[in-house]
């Protein structure tokens, strides 16, 4: 748990992947550039036919230095936007990279915290966690709570990541993080994608935050969430563990 302060943000993007975010998604890029720190919004649309894509394009002409697009074609899942997310922003001069949801599940008021652990703190990788000080989530059915709780106990079990909310998907990292950790060998795409990462940036060496956080379903807009990303979270940790027995993994240089 990291006790924070906020300060001055410079050379930074927050990655949002979307699928059918029209309702979040300009209220989302306003809030985050009203946010007395700077930094930049990259966007990766999955080809929406709510036109998504055609409200962020408008968002552009507003803010042509600060806000981004990449639109692909169907959806492709939440792993591998994130993984084209990342090499754009490591083509560019970026030093802190943002995961966040487009649906205000993730407070961006919360941005300036995780940050500053990355910025001023040393660490690696903050993670915006639900669970390091209790369960902090507002209207999920109670099954959704369970099961989102349980999984990361299960997750840090078999994995022995010292991490307590292994699935967030509210993070920032450091550049060096990504350009160490290989991300071609990322193999998941769904709930699993967020746990591979955590658990390959710990098997690297990096430094881990969570900053205590209170996540809010969303109001509008319609939840992504499957049961195919449970089942592949589930067996997908134990084959991440035993592959983890043969893989080499890059290690941080100091």
């Amino acid at each position: 748990m990291c006790d924070l302060k906020s300060i001055k943000m410079s050379n930074t993007v927050i990655i949002i992947p979307t699928y059918n975010e029209k309702e979040n998604i300009e209220r989302m890029i306003r809030t985050l550039l009203a946010l007395e720190h700077q930094f930049d919004v990259l966007v990766v649309d999955d080809g929406s036919p709510d036109g998504t894509a055609e409200l962020v394009k408008g968002m552009m002409e507003l803010y042509p230095e600060r806000v981004f697009l990449i639109e692909r074609e169907g959806k492709l899942g939440l792993g591998t936007a994130y993984i084209t997310g990342f090499k754009w922003a490591l083509e560019r001069d970026y030093e802190y990279i943002f995961e966040m949801d487009a649906d205000f599940s993730h407070d961006p008021n919360d941005v300036p915290r995780l940050y500053e652990a990355c910025a001023n703190w040393g660490y690696d990788l903050s993670i915006g966690s639900r669970y390091v000080t209790g369960v902090n989530v507002v209207n999920w059915p109670m099954g959704r709570v369970l099961m989102s709780y349980f999984a990361s106990k299960y997750v840090r079990f078999i994995t022995r990541l010292p991490v307590h909310d292994t699935t967030a998907g509210f993070n920032c990292y450091r550049r060096k993080v990504l350009e160490t950790m290989e991300l071609d060998k990322i193999r998941f795409k769904g709930y699993a994608f967020q746990i591979e990462m955590k658990f390959t940036t710990h098997m690297c060496g990096f430094k881990i935050c969570e900053v205590p956080v209170i996540f809010v379903n969303r109001v509008l807009g319609t939840s992504k969430m499957s049961g195919g990303i449970f089942s592949e979270a589930l067996f997908g940790v134990i084959r991440l563990k035993i592959g983890s027995w043969f893989r080499k993994y890059p290690k941080v240089k100091e």
